[in-house]
């Protein structure tokens, strides 16, 4: 699957990530070492995630991040 997170909210982007993964709030927070509250944060933008969080997704669920130049 891809995605172009440039035509994404960052709460869509993470909450996307998630349901690739199929994991519930608590499994995908506990997955990349968060609460299930700050995951659900995240997912409804109330909390910004940052680079570092995005590097824990990818690397734990086999995702790889890509930025490419226009």
């Amino acid at each position: 699957m891809k995605l172009k997170a440039n035509d994404y909210s960052p709460k869509d982007i993470i909450k996307i990530l998630r349901e690739w993964t199929e994991l519930t709030q608590k499994d995908f927070a506990k997955s990349i070492n968060k609460r299930e509250r700050t995951v659900q944060d995240y997912e409804a933008g109330r909390r910004r995630y940052n680079i570092e969080t995005l590097m824990k997704v990818a690397e734990a669920h086999g995702i790889t991040i890509t930025f490419e130049k226009k």
